[in-house]
């Protein structure tokens, strides 16, 4: 793992073998991170997402997570998938994959004592509610922007981790698929957030930034230890964020 001591980071980029294939991630962990965000780009390539690898960025400046961009593909699937989308419209397939992802993060030596959060987008969002459904224990946190949420109510009651799930005014579709979503969702804290006038890429002005706000805050504090909590609560007027703790 190469270390980056100005920025206080160690950053690797790591093959992770699920079943017969082997998948290529880069792993960024700050040097004082107690939990580590994966995450599911809904077109089946993560690590090469401009928006995502901002809001990772994000996410280790200001919540001090590590994260994970991985590609859920390997490149011979992703030529396939540039025809047919088979393996990137499959949430079944996507979740299976972040499963094997978070087995891995769970036993690897510089990750298994992190807590572990999930952020997906798209097809994403719903793969990443799926794999919390097969693997409640293990997750601690989700958020999904523009989440593909099109899961039955039998799923996402098995869902436990405090989830949020963002969406833009402007995408009608989506906002209906999440609502019904998160009347489903039995986790004790469950959120639905809409951003003012966005879509459902958040090219807006302003627009990424307050999902990186958003998913920043979440992970910030249900990721925390139970005492980071309660001294996050006496630290921040919680109320300023929308999230009606």
């Amino acid at each position: 793992m190469t270390s980056n001591v100005l920025n206080k980071v160690n950053e690797k980029i790591v093959s992770i073998p699920i079943g017969s294939v082997n998948l290529q991630a880069e792993l960024v962990i700050p040097l004082d991170a107690r939990s580590i965000v994966l995450f599911a780009h809904g077109n089946g390539i993560g690590r090469y997402s401009t928006r995502n690898r901002y809001l990772a960025h994000v996410l280790r400046q200001t919540a001090g997570v590590g994260t994970v961009l991985v590609d859920l593909l390997t490149p011979q699937e992703e030529a396939i998938d540039l025809r047919s989308k088979h393996c990137s419209s499959n949430v079944q397939f996507l979740a299976k994959r972040l499963i094997g992802i978070t087995d891995w993060l769970l036993n690897n030596p510089s990750t298994s004592n992190l807590k572990i959060g999930y952020f997906g987008d798209r097809t994403g969002g719903g793969a990443a509610l799926l794999a919390a459904a097969e693997h409640p224990m293990a997750v601690g946190a989700i958020v999904s922007r523009s989440g593909e949420t099109c899961l039955t109510s039998d799923v996402l009651s098995y869902i436990q981790a405090p989830t949020l799930l963002i969406v833009g005014e402007n995408d009608l579709p989506l906002i209906a698929m999440n609502q019904d979503a998160l009347t489903h969702i039995r986790a004790s804290k469950k959120q639905l957030e809409m951003i003012p006038g966005a879509s459902q890429k958040f090219s807006e002005p302003g627009a990424l930034d307050e999902v990186a706000r958003l998913a920043s805050c979440w992970f910030n504090y249900y990721l925390a230890s139970h005492q980071q909590r309660e001294l996050s609560v006496h630290a921040m007027p919680w109320h300023q964020i929308n999230f009606g703790f």
